[in-house]
């Protein structure tokens, strides 16, 4: 391989090597901007030297191969981070539709409606006998049914709302997870033909890393270039190239629940979009929504108790003021709220008198005073509802703390994500010149080697 012709076969080689190594280059540099796309670096190796005479002398370089750079246990800490923020994020967007129900600057909550209607009978206290008074307390107490209604009806069109995203996101992971059982064959194939699945590893990086904002994953990499992936909880999602649908099937509430091989693991799911949905449908608004039960049934007890413990102006005793709410079942005051309604039809039946004469106003103040005295769990209306606020504004902020926290992690690991496996310009810049000249000192070895070529084909044919 001393000869001219080896010298000339190693510069041959060189400069092919050098050209796939620029190509991988140029790849590096058109893909700066691709999401996902993890560097490739050329593996350069000497080929195997022999032996020329006693001499063991080289035979040039041979780029064995393409490498992507990537750091698994790495994008495995991103994807973790990625659930948790998923999680918080739809959790959040959820308990901001909740918050927008009881925020009175815009309309919703039911401070003002709930203030109005014990005023009203402060107000028919002064003139018991006024019948726009009385009919202005009828009227106070339809608005607060309504309000009531309507709160009602809003968490349980969010909780309806959120049911239906339960289902989406179940359809979305089955998409996933199937793609990348797809991506795991298709790797597993190039691998064993010896090629480059760069490219293929990316997209599965791309999907697992979209698969964790949805659900909690843990991902576990085979010898063989495949990954199975379950739940944090073991629950089965992708097992080299088949994947493990999950299901949804409606329970006894008629709300989704979430199977994998035929048992429920809904309770299990600790990450991910669907995470912070479940915690949200599940957890938050069913305790709103009970909280508000609990303090339409207060207000309904308590007015109903009053006012039947007065006479109307007719002289007969009161009647009940709201539609009395019997519990479907005992220690449950579910659908009082979405329920509650005036039972009163005319004014005159509004009994403000306390000793059955006409104009006497004790009963009137008795039920105005009602704002002031413990009416659900030892606390006033008000109390009650403020508090019912303040736990779901406590729960946001608390939610949002968390969620800016986890962000500022997920972006310093994905910044140390990018400086691994991103592409830098100026490093390219400078490899690609490394080959470049490379490529020209072989393409001078050729030439010179040609020429001394020639100068030895004139001298022996004696030209």
């Amino acid at each position: 391989m001393s000869s001219l012709f080896g010298t000339m076969s190693i510069a041959l080689q060189s400069l092919l090597t050098q050209q796939a190594a620029m190509g991988v280059v140029a790849n590096n540099i058109a893909n700066t901007n691709t999401p996902g796309y993890s560097r490739e670096i050329p593996n350069l190796v000497e080929t195997a030297p022999v032996f020329s005479g006693n001499s063991l002398v080289g035979t040039g370089v041979t780029m064995q191969g393409v490498e992507s750079v990537r750091d698994n246990i790495l994008n495995l800490r991103v994807q973790q981070e990625t659930q948790q923020q998923a999680r918080l994020g739809s959790y959040l967007q959820s308990m901001n539709q909740v918050a927008t129900l009881f925020n009175e600057t815009q309309g919703g909550g039911l401070q003002t409606v709930l203030s109005n209607f014990f005023n009203s009978f402060q107000a028919l206290s002064a003139d018991p006998t006024n019948s726009s008074l009385r009919q202005a307390v009828i009227s106070a107490g339809q608005n607060l049914s309504d309000s009531f209604n309507q709160t009602s009806q809003g968490l349980t069109t969010a909780q309806t709302g959120l049911d239906q995203s339960v289902v989406q996101t179940v359809d979305q992971i089955n998409q996933l997870t199937g793609q990348i059982a797809s991506l795991n064959g298709q790797i597993q194939a190039v691998s064993v033909a010896g090629q480059n699945a760069g490219g293929l590893q990316d997209q599965r990086d791309q999907a697992l890393q979209t698969l964790s904002g949805l659900v909690d994953t843990a991902v576990i990499f085979s010898p063989d270039g495949t990954v199975s992936v379950t739940t944090s909880s073991g629950s089965l999602l992708v097992a080299g190239v088949q994947s493990e649908s999950l299901n949804t099937e409606p329970n006894a509430s008629g709300l989704n629940v979430i199977y994998s091989q035929g048992s429920d693991v809904t309770a299990t799911i600790s990450g991910g979009s669907l995470k912070g949905v479940l915690d949200a449908r599940d957890v938050s608004i069913p305790s709103t929504l009970s909280k508000l039960d609990n303090l339409a049934a207060g207000i309904i007890s308590a007015v109903n108790t009053q006012q039947q413990a007065g006479t109307d102006l007719s002289g007969l005793a009161g009647r009940p003021f709201f539609v009395p709410f019997t519990p479907a079942n005992p220690g449950s005051n579910a659908g009082a709220a979405g329920g509650m309604a005036v039972a009163l039809t005319d004014p005159n039946q509004v009994a403000a008198s306390s000793d059955g004469t006409v104009g006497n106003n004790g009963n009137a103040t008795l039920l105005a005073g009602l704002q002031s005295q413990p009416m659900v769990s030892g606390q006033t209306a008000g109390d009650y509802y403020a508090n019912t606020i303040f736990q779901i504004g406590n729960t946001i902020s608390n939610s949002t703390s968390e969620q800016d926290a986890v962000t500022l992690v997920l972006k310093q690991l994905t910044n140390q994500k990018a400086s691994i496996s991103g592409v830098s310009l100026d490093e390219e810049a400078s490899n690609l010149i490394q080959y470049q000249r490379a490529y020209e000192a072989a393409a001078r070895v050729i030439s010179i080697i040609d020429t001394l070529t020639s100068t030895t084909i004139n001298m022996v044919s004696g030209t």
